[in-house]
Protein backbone atom coordinates (compact mmCIF):
# COMPACT_ATOMS: atom_id res chain seq x y z
CA UNK A 1 0.00 0.00 0.00
CA UNK A 2 2.31 2.69 -1.31
CA UNK A 3 1.93 5.09 -4.21
CA UNK A 4 4.55 5.80 -6.79
CA UNK A 5 5.22 9.27 -5.37
CA UNK A 6 5.89 8.06 -1.83
CA UNK A 7 9.12 9.25 -0.24
CA UNK A 8 11.15 6.63 1.60
CA UNK A 9 13.80 7.37 4.22
CA UNK A 10 15.74 5.80 7.04
CA UNK A 11 13.61 5.02 10.07
CA UNK A 12 13.41 8.09 12.33
CA UNK A 13 15.38 7.78 15.57
CA UNK A 14 12.24 7.94 17.72
CA UNK A 15 10.75 4.94 15.85
CA UNK A 16 13.94 2.90 15.35
CA UNK A 17 14.20 -0.70 16.55
CA UNK A 18 16.44 -3.74 16.17
CA UNK A 19 15.21 -5.41 12.92
CA UNK A 20 16.48 -8.92 13.81
CA UNK A 21 13.56 -9.92 16.08
CA UNK A 22 11.10 -8.64 13.47
CA UNK A 23 12.74 -10.62 10.68
CA UNK A 24 12.53 -13.83 12.68
CA UNK A 25 8.93 -13.10 13.68
CA UNK A 26 7.82 -12.53 10.08
CA UNK A 27 9.71 -15.54 8.74
CA UNK A 28 7.83 -17.78 11.16
CA UNK A 29 4.41 -16.36 10.28
CA UNK A 30 4.41 -15.33 6.62
CA UNK A 31 4.84 -18.33 4.29
CA UNK A 32 7.85 -17.92 2.02
CA UNK A 33 9.11 -14.74 3.69
CA UNK A 34 12.49 -13.97 2.13
CA UNK A 35 15.98 -13.20 3.36
CA UNK A 36 17.95 -9.98 3.74
CA UNK A 37 15.10 -7.95 5.21
CA UNK A 38 15.42 -4.18 4.98
CA UNK A 39 13.25 -1.58 6.72
CA UNK A 40 12.62 2.02 5.67
CA UNK A 41 10.09 4.63 6.76
CA UNK A 42 7.30 5.92 4.55
CA UNK A 43 7.29 9.69 4.85
CA UNK A 44 4.12 11.69 5.43
CA UNK A 45 1.48 11.66 8.13
CA UNK A 46 1.91 12.40 11.81
CA UNK A 47 0.00 9.54 13.44
CA UNK A 48 0.99 5.87 13.35
CA UNK A 49 4.47 5.30 11.86
CA UNK A 50 4.31 3.35 8.59
CA UNK A 51 7.29 1.32 7.42
CA UNK A 52 8.24 -0.54 4.24
CA UNK A 53 9.52 -4.09 4.74
CA UNK A 54 11.56 -5.52 1.86
CA UNK A 55 13.07 -8.98 1.46
CA UNK A 56 14.36 -11.26 -1.27
CA UNK A 57 12.06 -14.24 -1.78
CA UNK A 58 12.47 -17.35 -3.89
CA UNK A 59 10.37 -15.76 -6.65
CA UNK A 60 11.88 -12.28 -6.44
CA UNK A 61 11.60 -9.12 -4.31
CA UNK A 62 8.93 -9.03 -1.62
CA UNK A 63 7.32 -5.92 -0.15
CA UNK A 64 5.07 -5.51 2.84
CA UNK A 65 3.88 -2.53 4.85
CA UNK A 66 4.15 -2.40 8.64
CA UNK A 67 2.07 0.06 10.65
CA UNK A 68 2.95 0.47 14.32
CA UNK A 69 1.84 2.41 17.36
CA UNK A 70 4.15 5.33 18.26
CA UNK A 71 6.30 4.96 21.38
CA UNK A 72 5.89 6.95 24.57
CA UNK A 73 2.93 8.53 26.33
CA UNK A 74 -0.17 8.68 24.10
CA UNK A 75 -3.61 10.25 24.36
CA UNK A 76 -6.40 7.95 25.61
CA UNK A 77 -7.86 5.60 22.95
CA UNK A 78 -5.54 6.94 20.22
CA UNK A 79 -3.31 4.96 17.81
CA UNK A 80 -5.32 1.72 17.97
CA UNK A 81 -3.50 -0.29 15.32
CA UNK A 82 -5.30 -3.41 16.51
CA UNK A 83 -8.61 -1.87 15.43
CA UNK A 84 -7.17 -0.84 12.05
CA UNK A 85 -6.12 -4.41 11.43
CA UNK A 86 -9.42 -5.91 12.54
CA UNK A 87 -11.66 -3.60 10.51
CA UNK A 88 -9.66 -3.92 7.29
CA UNK A 89 -9.54 -7.69 7.56
CA UNK A 90 -13.31 -7.87 8.12
CA UNK A 91 -14.29 -5.38 5.41
CA UNK A 92 -11.96 -6.97 2.87
CA UNK A 93 -14.01 -10.12 3.27
CA UNK A 94 -17.10 -8.03 2.42
CA UNK A 95 -15.62 -6.86 -0.88
CA UNK A 96 -14.54 -3.38 0.19
CA UNK A 97 -11.20 -2.42 -1.42
CA UNK A 98 -8.55 -2.66 1.33
CA UNK A 99 -5.03 -4.15 1.47
CA UNK A 100 -4.71 -7.83 2.40
CA UNK A 101 -3.94 -8.17 6.12
CA UNK A 102 -1.06 -10.53 6.98
CA UNK A 103 -0.73 -10.44 10.77
CA UNK A 104 -1.18 -8.43 13.96
CA UNK A 105 1.29 -8.49 16.87
CA UNK A 106 0.71 -7.19 20.40
CA UNK A 107 4.13 -8.29 21.68
CA UNK A 108 6.08 -5.08 22.38
CA UNK A 109 9.37 -6.98 22.40
CA UNK A 110 9.38 -7.35 18.59
CA UNK A 111 9.53 -3.69 17.46
CA UNK A 112 8.87 -1.82 20.70
CA UNK A 113 5.13 -1.35 20.21
CA UNK A 114 2.21 -3.34 18.80
CA UNK A 115 1.96 -3.43 15.00
CA UNK A 116 0.37 -5.10 11.99
CA UNK A 117 1.63 -6.10 8.57
CA UNK A 118 -0.29 -5.90 5.30
CA UNK A 119 0.45 -6.43 1.63
CA UNK A 120 2.13 -3.74 -0.41
CA UNK A 121 -0.05 -2.32 -3.17
CA UNK A 122 1.21 -0.14 -5.97
CA UNK A 123 -1.13 2.63 -7.01
CA UNK A 124 -1.75 6.35 -6.91
CA UNK A 125 -2.58 8.56 -3.93
CA UNK A 126 -3.75 12.03 -4.92
CA UNK A 127 -2.39 14.48 -2.36
CA UNK A 128 -3.78 17.56 -4.11
CA UNK A 129 -7.59 17.37 -4.15
CA UNK A 130 -7.66 19.75 -7.10
CA UNK A 131 -6.06 17.03 -9.29
CA UNK A 132 -4.08 19.46 -11.45
CA UNK A 133 -2.51 16.72 -13.59
CA UNK A 134 -5.79 15.03 -14.54
CA UNK A 135 -8.27 15.72 -17.33
CA UNK A 136 -11.85 16.83 -16.51
CA UNK A 137 -13.10 13.33 -17.39
CA UNK A 138 -10.54 11.70 -15.09
CA UNK A 139 -11.32 14.12 -12.26
CA UNK A 140 -15.01 13.31 -12.56
CA UNK A 141 -14.33 9.57 -12.44
CA UNK A 142 -11.89 9.89 -9.52
CA UNK A 143 -14.44 11.75 -7.41
CA UNK A 144 -17.21 9.39 -8.46
CA UNK A 145 -15.16 6.42 -7.25
CA UNK A 146 -14.46 8.23 -3.96
CA UNK A 147 -18.21 8.71 -3.55
CA UNK A 148 -19.18 5.18 -4.59
CA UNK A 149 -16.75 3.45 -2.21
CA UNK A 150 -17.94 5.52 0.74
CA UNK A 151 -21.53 4.55 -0.09
CA UNK A 152 -20.41 0.90 -0.43
CA UNK A 153 -18.92 1.05 3.07
CA UNK A 154 -22.10 2.50 4.53
CA UNK A 155 -24.27 -0.20 2.95
CA UNK A 156 -22.36 -2.95 4.78
CA UNK A 157 -24.21 -4.21 7.86
CA UNK A 158 -21.76 -4.32 10.81
CA UNK A 159 -23.25 -7.57 12.13
CA UNK A 160 -22.85 -9.32 8.79
CA UNK A 161 -19.20 -8.24 8.67
CA UNK A 162 -18.49 -9.58 12.16
CA UNK A 163 -18.15 -6.05 13.51
CA UNK A 164 -21.28 -5.76 15.65
CA UNK A 165 -19.06 -5.19 18.70
CA UNK A 166 -16.63 -2.80 16.97
CA UNK A 167 -17.97 0.06 19.09
CA UNK A 168 -21.04 1.11 21.05
CA UNK A 169 -24.17 1.11 18.86
CA UNK A 170 -26.10 4.36 18.70
CA UNK A 171 -25.67 7.82 20.24
CA UNK A 172 -22.64 8.30 18.01
CA UNK A 173 -22.53 12.09 18.02
CA UNK A 174 -23.03 12.32 21.79
CA UNK A 175 -20.16 9.89 22.28
CA UNK A 176 -17.92 11.56 19.73
CA UNK A 177 -18.45 15.08 21.03
CA UNK A 178 -17.67 13.79 24.51
CA UNK A 179 -14.62 11.88 23.31
CA UNK A 180 -13.10 14.75 21.37
CA UNK A 181 -13.84 17.20 24.15
CA UNK A 182 -11.82 14.95 26.48
CA UNK A 183 -9.06 14.56 23.91
CA UNK A 184 -8.93 18.31 23.43
CA UNK A 185 -8.79 18.92 27.17
CA UNK A 186 -5.97 16.38 27.52
CA UNK A 187 -3.92 18.26 24.91
CA UNK A 188 -5.08 21.83 25.62
CA UNK A 189 -2.39 24.50 25.52
CA UNK A 190 -4.41 27.74 25.23
CA UNK A 191 -7.91 28.97 26.02
CA UNK A 192 -9.83 29.10 22.70
CA UNK A 193 -13.30 30.71 22.94
CA UNK A 194 -14.50 29.14 19.66
CA UNK A 195 -13.69 25.65 20.92
CA UNK A 196 -15.43 26.39 24.21
CA UNK A 197 -18.58 27.50 22.40
CA UNK A 198 -18.59 24.48 20.11
CA UNK A 199 -18.21 22.08 23.01
CA UNK A 200 -21.11 23.80 24.77
CA UNK A 201 -23.51 24.04 21.81
CA UNK A 202 -22.93 21.04 19.53
CA UNK A 203 -24.62 18.47 21.84
CA UNK A 204 -27.98 20.26 21.71
CA UNK A 205 -27.98 20.27 17.89
CA UNK A 206 -27.76 16.49 17.41
CA UNK A 207 -30.49 15.14 15.10
CA UNK A 208 -32.84 12.26 15.84
CA UNK A 209 -31.55 9.91 13.09
CA UNK A 210 -29.47 7.27 14.88
CA UNK A 211 -28.23 5.13 11.98
CA UNK A 212 -25.40 2.72 12.78
CA UNK A 213 -22.76 1.70 10.24
CA UNK A 214 -18.98 1.41 10.11
CA UNK A 215 -17.70 4.99 10.12
CA UNK A 216 -14.20 5.33 8.66
CA UNK A 217 -13.53 8.55 10.53
CA UNK A 218 -10.94 10.02 8.14
CA UNK A 219 -12.38 9.37 4.69
CA UNK A 220 -10.86 11.75 2.15
CA UNK A 221 -9.00 11.68 -1.15
CA UNK A 222 -5.53 11.35 0.39
CA UNK A 223 -6.58 8.29 2.40
CA UNK A 224 -7.53 6.11 -0.55
CA UNK A 225 -5.37 4.54 -3.23
CA UNK A 226 -6.28 4.44 -6.91
CA UNK A 227 -5.32 1.96 -9.59
CA UNK A 228 -1.97 2.86 -11.27
CA UNK A 229 -3.67 3.84 -14.54
CA UNK A 230 -7.45 3.71 -13.98
CA UNK A 231 -9.59 6.18 -11.97
CA UNK A 232 -10.88 3.58 -9.51
CA UNK A 233 -10.07 2.97 -5.86
CA UNK A 234 -8.10 -0.18 -5.04
CA UNK A 235 -7.66 0.44 -1.30
CA UNK A 236 -9.14 2.51 1.51
CA UNK A 237 -6.39 3.31 4.03
CA UNK A 238 -5.90 4.84 7.50
CA UNK A 239 -8.68 3.27 9.57
CA UNK A 240 -7.31 4.45 12.92
CA UNK A 241 -10.43 6.52 13.73
CA UNK A 242 -12.99 3.97 12.54
CA UNK A 243 -15.77 2.72 14.80
CA UNK A 244 -19.45 1.87 14.81
CA UNK A 245 -20.86 5.25 14.01
CA UNK A 246 -23.17 7.42 12.00
CA UNK A 247 -22.66 7.41 8.22
CA UNK A 248 -23.43 11.13 7.94
CA UNK A 249 -20.33 11.87 10.01
CA UNK A 250 -18.22 10.41 7.18
CA UNK A 251 -19.94 12.25 4.35
CA UNK A 252 -19.82 15.50 6.32
CA UNK A 253 -16.10 15.06 6.90
CA UNK A 254 -15.54 14.06 3.26
CA UNK A 255 -17.31 17.23 2.12
CA UNK A 256 -14.87 19.47 4.00
CA UNK A 257 -12.93 19.60 0.72
CA UNK A 258 -15.40 22.28 -0.37
CA UNK A 259 -14.84 24.31 2.80
CA UNK A 260 -11.29 23.99 4.12
CA UNK A 261 -8.43 26.15 2.85
CA UNK A 262 -5.42 23.99 3.81
CA UNK A 263 -3.80 22.10 0.90
CA UNK A 264 -2.05 19.75 3.35
CA UNK A 265 -5.45 18.34 4.39
CA UNK A 266 -7.24 18.92 1.09
CA UNK A 267 -8.93 21.93 -0.45
CA UNK A 268 -10.69 22.92 -3.65
CA UNK A 269 -9.80 26.59 -3.34
CA UNK A 270 -9.31 28.25 -6.71
CA UNK A 271 -11.01 25.48 -8.72
CA UNK A 272 -13.57 26.33 -11.41
CA UNK A 273 -15.79 23.35 -10.62
CA UNK A 274 -17.92 23.65 -13.73
CA UNK A 275 -14.88 23.41 -16.02
CA UNK A 276 -12.76 21.05 -13.90
CA UNK A 277 -14.93 17.95 -13.91
CA UNK A 278 -14.97 17.99 -10.09
CA UNK A 279 -18.55 17.94 -8.78
CA UNK A 280 -19.95 20.68 -6.61
CA UNK A 281 -20.62 19.91 -2.95
CA UNK A 282 -24.35 19.64 -3.71
CA UNK A 283 -23.75 17.24 -6.62
CA UNK A 284 -21.38 15.09 -4.59
CA UNK A 285 -23.75 14.79 -1.63
CA UNK A 286 -26.71 14.12 -3.93
CA UNK A 287 -24.81 11.21 -5.54
CA UNK A 288 -24.06 9.77 -2.10
CA UNK A 289 -27.72 10.10 -1.10
CA UNK A 290 -28.86 8.30 -4.29
CA UNK A 291 -26.45 5.46 -3.63
CA UNK A 292 -27.49 5.05 0.01
CA UNK A 293 -31.24 5.62 -0.43
CA UNK A 294 -31.51 9.02 1.27
CA UNK A 295 -33.77 11.84 0.10
CA UNK A 296 -31.36 14.48 1.37
CA UNK A 297 -29.65 15.56 4.58
CA UNK A 298 -31.42 17.80 7.05
CA UNK A 299 -29.18 19.95 9.22
CA UNK A 300 -26.19 19.64 6.92
CA UNK A 301 -24.43 22.50 8.75
CA UNK A 302 -24.28 20.39 11.93
CA UNK A 303 -22.40 17.55 10.20
CA UNK A 304 -19.90 19.98 8.67
CA UNK A 305 -19.38 21.84 11.95
CA UNK A 306 -18.99 18.60 13.87
CA UNK A 307 -16.40 17.36 11.35
CA UNK A 308 -14.32 20.53 11.65
CA UNK A 309 -14.65 20.53 15.45
CA UNK A 310 -13.29 17.00 15.55
CA UNK A 311 -10.48 17.97 13.18
CA UNK A 312 -9.65 20.88 15.48
CA UNK A 313 -9.42 18.53 18.48
CA UNK A 314 -7.17 16.19 16.48
CA UNK A 315 -4.99 19.13 15.43
CA UNK A 316 -4.60 20.11 19.07
CA UNK A 317 -3.48 16.59 19.93
CA UNK A 318 -0.95 16.54 17.08
CA UNK A 319 0.39 19.91 18.18
CA UNK A 320 0.76 18.77 21.79
CA UNK A 321 2.58 15.59 20.70
CA UNK A 322 4.86 17.66 18.46
CA UNK A 323 5.83 19.72 21.48
CA UNK A 324 6.69 16.44 23.22
CA UNK A 325 8.74 15.28 20.18
CA UNK A 326 6.50 12.31 19.47
CA UNK A 327 5.16 12.58 15.91
CA UNK A 328 5.91 10.51 12.81
CA UNK A 329 7.40 13.42 10.88
CA UNK A 330 10.34 15.79 11.18
CA UNK A 331 8.49 18.82 9.79
CA UNK A 332 7.44 21.73 12.02
CA UNK A 333 3.84 21.38 13.25
CA UNK A 334 1.84 24.61 13.49
CA UNK A 335 -1.20 24.79 15.75
CA UNK A 336 -4.23 25.38 13.51
CA UNK A 337 -6.82 24.52 16.14
CA UNK A 338 -8.20 28.01 16.61
CA UNK A 339 -8.62 28.67 12.88
CA UNK A 340 -10.54 25.41 12.48
CA UNK A 341 -12.70 26.07 15.54
CA UNK A 342 -13.67 29.52 14.32
CA UNK A 343 -14.62 28.14 10.89
CA UNK A 344 -16.69 25.35 12.49
CA UNK A 345 -18.54 27.91 14.59
CA UNK A 346 -19.21 30.11 11.55
CA UNK A 347 -20.75 27.16 9.66
CA UNK A 348 -22.71 26.05 12.72
CA UNK A 349 -24.25 29.51 13.06
CA UNK A 350 -25.75 29.32 9.53
CA UNK A 351 -28.31 26.47 9.39
CA UNK A 352 -28.49 24.62 6.08
CA UNK A 353 -30.09 21.52 4.59
CA UNK A 354 -28.82 19.83 1.44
Amino acid sequence: MVDAGTTMADVMAVHRFDPEPLEGYLRERIPGFGAGMKVSQIQGGVSNPTLMIMAEGADGPQRYVLRKKPPGALLPSAHRVDREYRVMKALGQQGLPVPKMRLYCDDDSVVGTEFFVMDYLEGRVFRDARLPDQSPQERSAIYDSLNAVLAQLHLIEPEGAGLADYGPAGSYFERQIGRWTKQYRAAETDHLPAMEELMARLPSAIRGDDSVRIAHGDYRLENVMYHPTEPKIIAVLDWELSTLGHPLADIGYNALLWHLHDPTWGTLDGVDLAASGIPSEEEYVAAYCRRTGRDGIEGWHFYLAFAIFRLAAIAQGVYKRSQMGNVATDRVIENGTNTLAEQALEIFNHPRDI
